[in-house]
């Protein structure tokens, strides 16, 4: 881990294309401004681990899915009328 210490209005670069500026700092609060390209996402972690939450929820949901699925599909579906 690299700690920096910086100054408000100073900035770090990470690759050649995210800056970060240290805008402010109240208190506890730092508040920081971020320059990246559109394709780099940039979300909270707390945003980022409830993201990761829910799709694991959605992928053992889907496996819960798949298997009644093919249930119903043997009792019902490959029967012909």
């Amino acid at each position: 881990m690299l700690v920096l210490t910086r100054k408000v209005g100073e900035q770090v670069r990470i690759g050649d294309g995210v800056t970060v500026r240290v805008l402010g700092v109240r208190g506890g609060q730092v508040s920081l401004g971020f320059i990246a390209p559109k394709d780099v996402r940039l979300l909270r972690e707390e945003v980022s681990v409830a993201i990761e939450r829910e799709n694991r929820k959605a992928a053992l949901d889907d496996v819960d899915h798949v298997g009644r699925l093919a249930s119903l599909w043997k009792e019902y579906g490959s029967t012909k009328k």
